[in-house]
């Protein structure tokens, strides 16, 4: 999958493994895992190849944040995206990554 970031600050986070923005600054372990998952994502043909992936709890969310999807960072922390099929090649475009303790707020 083609992998495109909403914010600059997660391109950074992908990239470079910190971001310059001082809001957004995660632990070196949660940059590591960042990195890893948004690898998977790109390393997967279809979005359905990340529902066998049992450590991604992939969902769907609900509610006013419907039409998102998420992937679990670790058990603190899950990337938000959105899945845009073009026909050839399904595109995901990283919405956030947020602390699940915040995420009803």
């Amino acid at each position: 999958m083609i992998v495109s970031f909403e914010k600059e600050y997660l391109r950074d986070l992908y990239e470079k493994g910190k971001t310059t923005d001082k809001k957004h600054r995660f632990q070196p372990d949660i940059a590591k895992r960042y990195r890893e998952r948004i690898k998977t994502l790109e390393s997967a043909e279809r979005i359905e190849d990340l529902f066998t992936i049992n450590s991604l709890n992939y969902e769907v969310l609900k509610g006013d944040k419907a039409g998102i999807s998420s992937i679990r960072v670790n058990n603190q922390y899950r990337i938000e995206f959105t899945v845009t099929d073009n026909g050839a090649e399904p595109i995901v475009s990283v919405c956030n990554i947020l602390e699940l303790s915040n995420h009803y707020k």
